[in-house]
């Protein structure tokens, strides 16, 4: 097994939360010089900035999408702000990678033939996920020599597909789960390398318990890599018909949600 590891991280410009995985793992990681870079695609998968908007607003309500507003204009300011003060914890995502000497790539196609040349060249061991809003084909994760890595926050084959954590609250869950899986062309369905249990602390809004679990999970990516780095892993099956799959929550779920006494902020 090779000692240095190349690794490729494909994740979405979310200022809330995926930035929170990304600040502890760089924190923790002993070897910063294996990722070659990270690729940032456009949050959610989204089309217009007016239907990423529209999808907010109808989760989030009129005071909770007024009260995110605020939080992104003042993320943003920070990071402004960051180019004439550095301060790490103003850096927005890009700034957070290249402060750590990682490369940024901005690309929304990655199966595109040019994009798949660009990443062979880098001689890739493992691509992992991060809440990367695209289904990956074939030929992407048959790319890296060690295969395609996503983390999922949840005990999968449950809760499968989109905002895991907002459905384990919705169902009455005692303990969320984080699952470092492999990746293959459906969703969520790839081999376990790993599971974590993470009780929910009592009146935990959804926004903590996201913020929570991302930097959990950043440690638990960590031991994955190291499992697989060593040839460790002992893969546990991923059957879906043992599970569940849940979408995007309509406005009726957080309706639902916040009649059960639960908070999103």
């Amino acid at each position: 097994m090779k000692d240095r590891l190349n690794i490729l991280f494909i994740t979405q410009d979310d200022p809330f939360y995926v930035r929170c995985f990304f600040e502890e793992f760089f924190g923790i990681y002993p070897n910063l010089e294996e990722i070659r870079a990270v690729v940032i695609q456009d949050p959610m998968g989204k089309r217009t900035t007016w239907g990423l908007v529209k999808q907010m607003y109808g989760f989030y309500g009129l005071i909770d999408f007024f009260r995110m507003s605020l939080r992104y204009i003042r993320m943003k300011g920070l990071n402004k702000l960051s180019q004439i003060y550095p301060k790490s914890e103003w850096f927005d995502l890009s700034n957070l990678c290249r402060a750590k000497g990682i490369d940024v790539l901005y690309q929304n196609g990655l199966h595109q033939p040019e994009f798949l040349d660009r990443l062979r060249r880098k001689n890739l061991d493992l691509i992992v996920s991060v809440a990367a809003p695209m289904i990956f084909r074939q030929p992407l994760i048959d790319l890296p020599r060690l295969g395609c890595l996503n983390i999922h926050h949840a005990p999968l084959p449950r809760y499968r597909g989109m905002m895991p954590n907002f459905w384990q609250l919705y169902h009455g869950e005692k303990a969320v789960g984080i699952t470092i899986h492999k990746i293959n062309t459906k969703i969520d369905e790839g081999e376990i390398i790993l599971q974590k249990q993470v009780p929910i602390n009592s009146g935990e809004s959804l926004d903590a318990l996201i913020k929570r679990t991302k930097r959990l999970g950043a440690h638990a990516m960590v031991e994955a890599i190291g499992l697989i780095r060593n040839g460790e892993v002992r893969y546990q099956e991923n059957k879906p018909e043992k599970g569940s799959y849940y979408s995007f929550p309509t406005s009726e779920n957080v309706r639902k949600f916040r009649a059960m006494g639960h908070k999103l902020l």
